[in-house]
């Protein structure tokens, strides 16, 4: 009997949940595909490595897990397993009656959380991105010691780079105007720039007034060996982010209005890759939801052919995106390259869930339109809760983290993944009552 038992359950696997499964591996996919319109590089990496990873682990559960559980209970199963039916009863009972209370204050609920939702993205627009990579290190390291004391000794490490291209740099006439340009952006810049190191810096210290003169060692610190590129290091004074953009977006402009010569002079250096960073984090992250969102649903209309069916899975999701944006700032946790990519990650893992619901509500539906809900519910919810819980568990380790980066990513991710059980489990079953009755 079992072994007919165990056919019965590989067919209906493979013919009912598989592809269930399908549609939500191929949803979470595109949603993580969005990680790519990022101009960060280790955050389109991430979304590489989550891509391969769930299209790997659905491999392995098709053709690997499926069928060694047929394995084991066709030939390994020499009694009939008892059913604790009364056990069984009592958990969808419970689900059944929650989705039956949620049913009657639907309206008061989805009203709540479209509006805990909106306040929520208002003030994700107010977290700021931390870009100083200080800030990722373990705090107590030596290393991170070294550079406050080393701060502390010359005032600050914080530096700006012009880059100057141009034929035989060092004659006399480009010398000259180079010379006055580099004491031009000292003089506008005055209150921001502390300090000025180049080939003139050498020269003035040593009271040297040709240029062949300087030993090469030295001469090689600012300039190539070809004289066609020279570099210019201005040290700062400490900034914030906001302050440090609007410095560059002014030392870039007078660069521009300033130089008069046929060299070209370009402002780079770590603090323009810094500001470059939080424009991408901080604008980035918008489009990169709005992209993924928009994937999955397309993907979803062209699997199903229909709009509402497409839509229903990530109506829960988007909610979930203002609620984490809050949640961060009201806990005064800032956009970093991990949790930039959180609205990804929310649509990945989160449409896995309401898509396998949704898709058993319709299966349901089929059966006793009446009872679709509380039927989809309290069959699904037990393995949504198994899925999430062993999720959370892979990511808490990361909260015990030395790196700040990767505490504060698993702190995030675990909100977001309780924020994902909360929406399947309140916010979709009062979706899917509304829709019943209307």
């Amino acid at each position: 009997m079992h072994k007919e038992r165990s056919k019965k359950a590989l067919k209906e696997t493979v013919k009912s949940i598989l592809p269930a499964v399908l549609v939500a591996m191929i949803a979470t996919a595109m949603g993580l595909l969005s990680l790519y319109r990022s101009s960060v590089p280790m955050i389109q990496d991430f979304g590489t490595m989550l891509t391969i990873g769930i299209v790997v682990a659905f491999l392995l559960a098709t053709f690997f897990l499926i069928p060694l559980l047929f394995v084991k209970d066709h030939y390994f199963t020499d009694e009939e397993k008892k059913v604790n039916v009364r056990k069984v009863k009592k958990q969808n009972s419970v689900m059944q009656k929650l989705v039956r209370g949620i049913a009657k204050v639907k309206y008061p609920i989805l009203i709540i959380a479209v509006l805990t939702a909106s306040v929520g993205l208002y003030f994700d627009t107010q977290v700021e991105a931390e870009t100083n990579i200080e800030t990722f290190m373990p705090q107590d390291s030596e290393a991170l010691k070294d550079i406050h004391i080393l701060r502390d000794k010359i005032g600050s490490t914080e530096q700006l780079v012009l880059l100057i291209d141009g034929d035989t740099l060092l004659s006399d006439e480009k010398m000259n105007y180079l010379s006055d340009f580099e004491q031009a952006i000292a003089s506008e810049f005055h209150d921001e720039i502390i300090q000025v190191q180049s080939l003139f810096t050498i020269m003035n210290i040593g009271g040297i007034e040709d240029v062949n003169m300087i030993h090469e060692d030295q001469l090689r610190l600012f300039v190539n060996e070809d004289q066609t590129s020279m570099v210019v290091y201005l040290s700062m004074n400490e900034m914030d982010n906001d302050e440090l953009s609007t410095f560059i977006d002014d030392i870039n402009l007078f660069v521009i209005e300033e130089n008069t010569s046929t060299m070209n002079i370009v402002v780079t250096g770590q603090s323009t890759i810094d500001v470059a960073m939080m424009d991408a984090l901080t604008s980035g992250r918008y489009e990169i939801t709005i992209i993924g969102m928009a994937l999955v649903f397309f993907s979803l209309l062209l699997i199903y052919r229909k709009f509402s069916r497409a839509i229903l899975p990530l109506i829960p999701i988007a909610l979930i995106v203002g609620w984490s944006g809050g949640i961060m700032y009201l806990f005064g946790i800032l956009y970093t390259p991990l949790t930039a990519t959180l609205g990804a990650l929310i649509i990945g893992i989160g449409t896995e869930f309401t898509i396998l619901i949704s898709n058993r509500y319709y299966e349901e539906k089929e059966i006793d339109p009446s009872t679709a809900v509380e039927q989809a519910m309290s069959k699904m919810s037990k393995p949504i809760f198994a899925s999430i819980l062993t999720t959370m568990g892979g990511f808490s380790a990361l909260i015990i983290s030395d790196f700040q980066i990767l505490s504060n990513f698993g702190i995030m991710t675990l909100v977001n993944l309780s924020l994902a059980l909360l929406s399947t489990i309140i916010i979709l079953p009062a979706i899917l009552s509304l829709k019943k009755t209307t």
